[in-house]
């Protein structure tokens, strides 16, 4: 059986920050960033990271398709929330999947996700799937270029032999400590080197031998090549290595920055899956990711292609949006700023940790119970069914909650307790097949929720522990349409 990818799935948060606020607030010191003013940057909200956002994006990605089958989850990014704590771990078990799986985390470089992926390709046989997935939640330093050029956003790719949507022709890479950029342990920011440096001697001169010793290794034209996927915010670096690798001017991608910002090292594969939406059988999709030298993957499309569930995709949560000109909620989203949250925010949000691996399926993966008398679903499980027409003892079987719809049965918003995006919006979801749930509304205004409207469960950070460095996770309601676009 043939090896190659399965499947594909993106997820870009809903808030785009337009950067001419950016620019405005920070002219005063660098008027230069008047210059970089147009289009927006995608920008995670309070309770996203990289975390929840690739859990959003495996959850497209298996749109249609068993999850039974997967047996690796990789996790590439460089700014997972946990520094010693398995963050691919956290994703498997709100994904519900099988305790039965290999998991790995994969950074230290923009090219994490192409490297880990030529990796996952290489290795995967008939016994399984693997999911890997790239998320990148930068932070970045106020004022800086990097914050203008940057974006969130996750990836994910199904892999493994089958009937592959796109089937691996060829791959290579070089290792040089070439270094564009890079972040000290205990720092926060990246340090960036001048541009016409990286520009020069990294992408001009690594890339391009990368490329050759590709073609080198498979009977491919460069002129064959339908899409070129390289991530670079530099102005047409991407045109000129095309070029001088034979690749046609037609064939490179738009990067999205206009309308998402690079998403570190989550790019290339955001690339490959937007270029997969549009590709058509037999066309041939180069992927290059870039960082102390250089990866080239090489895929052809096939039929398998057009009998792939519909998902989102990139477009479907490009067009999920809602415009965001308050740089300082930005500011204060990503700690970049020291702001007085008030007495409420104050209270210790230790979290139990025996009680939440005694409770992880219920709490990472949203599963309930489902009464085996009468049929009765209810979150939390109990020993009780809370059918009053049944209140069956011990009768209940696991009951995952996460891809069932629900309406809005009662809803408010509350201004007095402490939330980082106030006012607090929660109410009761009645789930469509039965149950229901008191729980936090995400991404919504006030303005649009009533009783009635739809909505879908999302992965998000409950609290954070700020004095232990702890991001607690749980499940939140949002609504299930496209936001309206502002």
């Amino acid at each position: 059986m043939e090896t190659g990818i399965l499947a594909y799935g993106a997820y870009i948060p809903r808030r785009r920050l337009a950067r001419k606020s950016i620019a405005d607030a920070n002219a005063w010191f660098t008027p230069a960033l008047r210059g970089q003013a147009k289009g927006e940057r995608s920008m995670c909200n309070w309770d996203e990271d990289a975390v929840t956002m690739a859990v959003e994006a495996a959850r497209d990605c298996m749109t249609g398709l068993d999850r039974d089958r997967i047996r690796t989850v990789q996790l590439a990014s460089t700014s997972f929330p946990f520094a010693d704590r398995l963050n691919s771990g956290i994703v498997a078990q709100a994904l519900n999947l099988s305790p039965e799986i290999s998991s790995l985390d994969v950074g230290s470089s923009q090219r994490a996700a192409t490297a880990g992926l030529a990796a996952v390709l290489q290795g995967t046989g008939a016994g399984g799937q693997a999911l890997f997935l790239a998320s990148e939640k930068r932070r970045t330093k106020a004022g800086s270029t990097l914050e203008m050029t940057s974006g969130d956003g996750a990836a994910a790719l199904l892999v493994g032999a089958g009937k592959v949507i796109a089937r691996l022709v060829a791959a290579h890479s070089r290792t040089v400590d070439f270094i564009d950029h890079y972040r000290g342990q205990g720092f926060a920011y990246d340090y960036v080197w001048e541009e016409r440096w990286i520009r020069d001697e990294g992408y001009a001169k690594i890339v391009p031998a990368t490329l050759a010793g590709l073609f080198g290794k498979c009977a491919v034209e460069p002129g064959s090549i339908a899409h070129f996927c390289m991530p670079c915010t530099l102005g047409k670096v991407a045109v000129s290595v095309a070029k001088k690798a034979g690749i046609p001017e037609a064939a490179v991608r738009d990067n999205l920055h206009a309308v998402c910002g690079e998403t570190g090292c989550a790019h290339a594969l955001l690339m490959l899956a937007d270029a997969l939406a549009t590709a058509k059988p037999g066309e041939r999709i180069l992927v290059v990711g870039f960082g102390q030298g250089c990866d080239a993957l090489l895929f052809e499309a096939t039929a398998e292609l057009r009998e792939l569930p519909p998902r989102k995709g990139v477009r479907g949560y490009l067009a999920r949006r809602s415009e965001e000109t308050n740089y300082n909620r930005f500011l204060a989203f990503n700690e970049l700023i020291t702001l007085e949250r008030g007495m409420r925010a104050e209270l210790d949000k230790q979290t139990a940790l025996s009680t939440l691996y005694r409770k992880r399926d219920m709490i990472l993966g949203l599963v309930g119970g489902r009464c085996g008398k009468c049929g009765t679903l209810q979150f939390p499980k109990s020993n009780v069914c809370v059918n009053p027409a049944c209140n069956a003892f011990h009768t209940q079987s696991d009951h995952a909650f996460a891809e069932m719809s629900g309406k809005v049965n009662s809803h408010t918003a509350d201004q007095l307790t402490y939330s980082p995006d106030p006012p607090a919006i929660c109410g009761m979801v009645q789930f469509d097949a039965g149950g229901r749930l008191m729980m936090d509304f995400a991404d919504v205004d006030m303005a649009e929720v009533g009783v009635g409207l739809p909505m879908r469960m999302v992965f998000r950070i409950k609290d954070y522990d700020s004095q232990r460095g702890f991001t607690r996770y749980f499940w939140k309601a949002t609504p299930a349409g496209a936001a309206k676009e502002a």
